[in-house]
Parts: C-alpha cells; sequence; structure tokens
C-alpha cells in the first residue's frame, strides 16, 4: 500500500522523536517501504551542526543506522531555511511531494488547549496533503 514513508526528524530532540521510529520500523517492514528521513534546520550554526551539510551527513548516517534496524533502503533530505521554526509547517508540506512520498510518520504531543490557538503541526501536514499522516504520541506513563 506505501511505497515511501516520510520521516521528519529532530536530531537535537531524540528523545522526542524515538516512540515514532519504532513505528516507522515497523509500517517500513510491512509494506516494503523506502523511509525518507527529512529535517529542517537553518543556515546558522546550532546545536547538532555548524553548518547545513554537516547536519546533512549526520542525518545520513542516522538514516544509515536506521537501516539496520528497519533493513529497508534510505534517503535522507536537509532542507535550510531562515526560519525553521515559522516555516516548519509549509516546508514539510512541500518536501513531501518534492520526495514522493504516500506515507507520513511523525511524533506529537498530546492535545492540549492550546492547540485550539496554535496547533500541532501534524494536524497542518494532514489537511494540506494528499498523502496519509500517522501522528505517533508519546507513550503514557
Amino acid at each position: 500500500m506505501y511505497k515511501k514513508i516520510m520521516v521528519p526528524v529532530d536530531l537535537a530532540h531524540f528523545d522526542v522523536i524515538e516512540p515514532s521510529l519504532q513505528v516507522v520500523a515497523d509500517q517500513a517492514k510491512h509494506y516494503g517501504a523506502e523511509v525518507c528521513y527529512v529535517a529542517v534546520t537553518a543556515t546558522t550554526p546550532g546545536s547538532v551542526a555548524h553548518n547545513p551539510e554537516e547536519y546533512q551527513q549526520k542525518l545520513e548516517a542516522f538514516a544509515q543506522e536506521r537501516a539496520k534496524v528497519h533493513g529497508q533502503p534510505v534517503s535522507a533530505r536537509v532542507i535550510t531555511t531562515p526560519d525553521p521554526i515559522a516555516e516548519l509547517d509549509d516546508v514539510l508540506i512541500h518536501v513531501i511531494d518534492e520526495v514522493g512520498a504516500d506515507l507520513v510518520i511523525m511524533p506529537t504531543h498530546p492535545p492540549k488547549h492550546l492547540d485550539v490557538i496554535i496547533p500541532a503541526h501534524g494536524g497542518k501536514v494532514a489537511t494540506h496533503t494528499k498523502a496519509s499522516v500517522f501522528l505517533v504520541r508519546p507513550q503514557q506513563d
């Protein structure tokens, strides 16, 4: 059913994305789908890398490590923008078509009252793309 799964990742917040990575591995194995890991970063130095090229190298290494878990082909794509926080949703929506993803798996937070004012990224992505979107909430203790 799915041929290419896109996974937005933030290497600075591995603890947030980790629960969704198991879902990605399971779905990639089940469908025999390629997994495209996508990161959106600034053009300036950050906590993960000094520049976008270094971030790309780290994301590619991350993707190769994840390929050992699910055994499917992987690709890695870093998108640079001057303001990743403000532009994240629009960039993700654009790159879904660009990479040819038919499924997006991304982490999300539990619902909050603030979502009425500032909706979650996954909700906007799901309403602005033809791809299926699977939101993974953190596990409850």
